[in-house]
């Protein structure tokens, strides 16, 4: 009964208002032109005063909407000015309503009306506004040159908006009308953060163009709020130097300065300091002379460091008993078998110091139970043992350099460049050492070459580089031109150094007449090219075309190599799609023509010619070139992966050789279930490539993780594969990489809450996944010295607090997987699965971190890596 008389009740209240609503039209519609203002007023008094719910129209607007016409007729009849604009802005308001609206939305009725009325659009509330701002945008694409009154309403909406907490809605409008130079004026203290925070995350699905007008305004922002470290993250995204610089002389804040110095540091982004500036602790921080006593610190604070022995990762003891001595070659000293203990020993006591082989006494009888080119990566692993510890890694190592065999004194010229990798010295030890061996030749060459690239990665340090362009320009054969190209590309890495490319590109042109130009060792020299241009994008084109003068497969093979750097980390969804048509159209070789009088080829010439020929390795590289640019962007991954499972499946087989080195660029150390299942089925495959492929990628995606799924995995592939020597070797060197620095390195290029993409972390991934294209050449040749490239990418994947004087400090925080908080109302959390720890700690890819205490306030925009905290005043 209470429930009808309710409807009865609403009943009479709507026929009250139809009847007073239609007693108000007929006055706008009569001939007494003096009662239409007051009637128009009373008209707008009622539709302001409405009240429904957010899903249905407002009873006055649903009952006013018949007379839409006759509203327009009034509006054409009425003479006062005045009038005339009261008209024109209930007109406007009754276009969006969608009862017999259909065609004044079609007209833009709401947004001329609004034009002709008082403009007074706060009047009429959100959903008025929204109407507008679609119809101004349709106007916008028909007239793309806006009259003055629009463009005054478009700066009015967006004042509303601002001061209405609709920033993202102004953010959109703008954006779609390309006058996002309008925003700033309407930015206050209240609003700044959010609408940055916006806009920042809308870079990653604009083109470059676009992607660099808003970070710039959204730098300028926080440089206006003196926000000094999030401007920072946002010039180094736009990698520009000078803004950098311009940064780092407008903070005047010392926590400030230092928490940016770590930042940039971790980036390896170069920074000029004033003449002027004596701040010893900025100066060390850009150095990273602190980094050996900090991760030392951290592996006090873990307790890990004690050194672990190759067994101790293979764990054998819990494989078959009757498989034991097939596999660990107890009853036969494999050479093979040893290389795969050494890169798992160095790998796993990286940074620590000390290992149960190589650093004991009687080490060297170790690195001589490996071969040739075994014995220079056994003695490279004690540059990895010293990793960062430039002053006490010399020593061990410099005693290898006096040795007879060249391959031992190639590896301690190859040690040296790791111990002083991302390390800048004041006394240059690498420079000084490694320069006295550039005139050698074989392995020595390769070794101190490859040495200085790692040694000064990303510092486009001039008097290196003539070092090394020199080697480039005398180079006496393609390997040795490939490796000093390769750490040339180290050396100038996304810098576009003119010299160093101009000296490939001539080698290159020139060897291309040459059997050189058919051998392995030319898609390295590419790829050394193509890391000059990492991350610059459309700069490459001109290299590019100078390619178009190489015959197939090599000219595209380079030229995917070239968008892979160039565009790595961007997203770019025209570059994915132009290699994705390189994959699926196969490249045909002409036949070449039968000779009579020549001799037939043996089974292995056969066998090498077909690999150096082979058109497949072009689409190769173009799989993984999809993934390098999908990298760092979440949606793009997913969709990324879904079309690297149909790869997998109907690709080609150099596609399916490529697909597992793609999956993991996409997850390194993320070992996510799926991801592991896939790459397991890959590793079971009945092709030796796609089976060592996925072995080495499940490392890659379980580095420095400890996943004790993985591990366990990793055990049963052994046994699996007890028989196969290449797939175990791969199986040894995975286990490695996933217990790299005991659980404490990651090799992510991302940070900084995955905001930026290191580019000397990708340099470090590309150089060997490359090298896996053909996986016989790494493992039974000798470029296995080549997955020391991984030191470039080697980093702590640590949460390390320090107060304001740079003193390790420890605080409480609160740990779980990181939320998306773009654009959500109010004040969101930002974690989720909270777990509370006491700094310092590790952090796995996609966790974030937050304060648990109320005694500091964090400099750092996130608690990511090294980050300064500051006392809160009592």
């Amino acid at each position: 009964m209470e429930s009808k008389t309710i409807s009865c009740r609403e009943e009479m209240d709507d026929k009250e208002l139809i009847d007073e609503l239609h007693l108000l039209v007929d006055k706008v519609r009569g001939s007494d032109p003096k009662l239409i203002p007051q009637t128009l007023n009373m008209l707008k008094s009622i539709i302001r005063s409405s009240t429904t719910s957010m899903t249905s129209v407002p009873k006055p607007l649903k009952y006013l909407s018949p007379y839409y016409n006759v509203f327009k007729e009034a509006y054409d009849n009425i003479t006062d000015p005045t009038v005339k604009k009261e008209c024109a802005d209930v007109i406007s308001v009754l276009a969006m309503c969608p009862t017999g609206g259909n065609s004044a939305k079609d007209k833009h009725d709401c947004l001329h009306y609004c034009l002709l009325g008082t403009r007074k659009i706060e009047d009429w509330g959100h959903e008025y506004i929204r109407q507008l701002e679609a119809e101004i945008v349709e106007e916008w694409m028909l007239f793309p040159t806006p009259t003055d009154s629009l463009i005054s309403l478009v700066r009015d909406i967006v004042k509303f908006d601002c001061n209405h907490h609709a920033e993202i809605q102004a953010c959109d409008t703008l954006m779609e009308i390309d006058h996002l130079e309008m925003l700033p004026e309407f930015i206050d203290e209240t609003t700044y953060a959010r609408i940055c925070l916006y806009l920042s995350s809308c870079v990653k699905y604009v083109d470059h163009v676009e992607a660099s007008k808003i970070i710039k305004i959204v730098t300028e922002q926080y440089l206006r709020f003196k926000e000094y470290v999030k401007a920072l993250i946002l010039a180094i995204q736009l990698n520009d130097k000078v803004l950098t610089n311009k940064i780092f002389k407008s903070c005047k804040d010392r926590s400030s300065l230092r928490q940016m110095a770590f930042i940039a540091n971790r980036q390896l982004f170069p920074i000029e300091l004033d003449h002027g500036n004596d701040d010893k602790e900025l100066v060390s921080i850009f150095n990273n002379s602190q980094m050996s006593t900090y991760f030392s610190m951290l592996a006090r604070e873990l307790d890990v460091i004690e050194p672990k022995s190759p067994e101790d990762i293979f764990k054998t003891w819990l494989e078959p008993t009757l498989m034991r001595p097939l596999i660990l070659g107890e009853n036969l000293d494999s050479a093979r078998q040893n290389l795969a203990s050494s890169f798992v020993n160095g790998f796993v006591n990286a940074g620590f110091g000390s290992d149960k082989l190589v650093s004991v006494d009687g080490g060297h009888k170790w690195i001589q139970r490996n071969k040739d080119y075994g014995m220079m990566s056994a003695t490279a692993t004690l540059g990895l043992l010293h990793l960062w510890d430039v002053e006490g890694g010399l020593t061990p190592i410099d005693k290898y350099l006096y040795t007879q065999e060249d391959y031992i004194k190639a590896g301690a010229l190859l040690g040296i460049g790791i111990v002083n990798c991302r390390i800048r010295h004041g006394c240059d030890p690498a420079l000084a050492l490694l320069s006295d061996f550039l005139d050698g030749s074989g392995p020595i060459l390769s070794g101190a070459v490859f040495g200085l690239g790692l040694a000064y990665i990303g510092t486009n340090r001039e008097d290196v580089l003539s070092l090394l362009i020199k080697v480039v320009e005398n180079a006496k054969n393609v390997e040795n031109l490939a490796v000093a190209s390769l750490a040339c590309g180290l050396v100038s890495v996304g810098s576009c150094n003119f010299e160093v490319i101009n000296m490939i590109l001539t080698k290159l042109v020139d060897a291309r007449e040459t059997e050189a130009a058919k051998s392995q060792y030319m898609r390295f020299i590419a790829l050394g090219l193509g890391l000059c241009y990492l991350g610059c994008k459309d700069v490459v084109d001109t290299s590019n075309a100078t390619l178009e003068v190489f015959s197939e497969p090599f000219k595209t093979t380079a030229q995917c190599l070239l968008k892979m750097c160039a565009y790595a980390g961007t997203g770019d969804v025209l570059i994915i799609q132009e290699l994705l048509r390189n994959i699926s159209d196969s490249i045909v070789l002409p036949t070449p023509s039968k000779s009579t009088n020549a001799e037939k080829p043996s089974s292995k010439e056969k066998k090498k010619a077909k690999l150096e020929s082979d058109p497949g390795v072009a689409q190769a590289a173009a799989v993984l070139a999809v993934a390098a640019i999908a990298v760092g962007e979440d949606t793009g991954s997913d969709m990324c992966q879904k079309i690297l499972g149909d790869m997998g499946r109907y690709g080609d087989l150099w596609v399916r050789r490529a697909v597992p080195l793609a999956i993991a660029l996409l997850y390194v150390s993320r070992p996510h279930l799926p991801i592991i299942d896939i790459l397991t089925k890959y590793a079971h495959d009945s092709d030796v490539d796609v089976s060592c492929s996925a072995i080495f990628s499940l490392g890659i995606v379980g580095a420095g993780t400890n996943n004790a799924r993985l591990s366990v995995g990793l055990r049963q592939m052994a046994t699996f594969h007890k028989r196969n020597p290449s797939q175990l070797f791969m199986v040894r060197f995975a286990q490695g990489l996933t217990h790299l620095g005991k659980g404490t390195l990651t090799l992510n290029p991302l940070h900084t809450d995955r905001q930026l993409m290191d580019p000397c972390s990708m340099a470090g991934l590309l150089i060997p996944l490359v090298s896996l294209f053909d996986t016989q050449s790494v493992i039974s040749g000798g470029n296995h010295y080549l997955l020391f490239a991984f030191v470039g990418a080697m980093y702590p994947r640590w949460l390390l607090t320090l107060d304001e004087d740079l003193e390790p400090l420890s605080v409480t925080v609160r740990v779980g997987q990181g939320v998306d908080i773009v654009g959500k109302a109010g004040t969101p959390k930002t974690i989720s699965g909270i777990h509370t720890h006491t700094t310092p700690m590790l952090l796995a890819v996609g966790e974030r971190a937050e304060l648990a205490t109320d005694q500091y306030d964090q400099v750092a925009p996130t608690l990511d890596g090294v980050c300064i905290l500051k006392k809160k005043p009592l």
